[in-house]
């Protein structure tokens, strides 16, 4: 099964799991590298790779671990960049 093939609904469920699992995970040495690799898995292109190397570092560095970086990513790309989209197929279609 590939990530990315995910409903929107879907995937907006992973990343809330995935963002606890980050919150409690203790051992951040491991879950930072997986939790990168996950959202390049989850988030294609440039956009996936910056949104992993975010993950990492808010993975690894202490104190971090609250920012629910899967959640906003999904936020970014569902909710701003699909209304950044409409409006530029507006302004076209003008």
């Amino acid at each position: 099964m590939n990530i990315r093939n995910l409903s929107k609904y879907k995937k907006l469920v992973l990343s809330i799991i995935l963002d606890i699992i980050g919150f409690i995970t203790v051992v951040d040495i491991i879950w930072a590298p997986v939790s990168a690799f996950a959202m390049t898995q989850m988030y294609g292109g440039k956009r996936g790779k910056v949104a992993a190397v975010f993950s990492f570092i808010e993975e690894i560095v202490p104190g971090l671990d609250i920012i629910p970086s899967f959640t906003i990513m999904w936020i970014y790309t569902y909710v701003f960049q699909s209304q950044s989209d409409n409006s530029i197929t507006k302004k076209i279609k003008s």
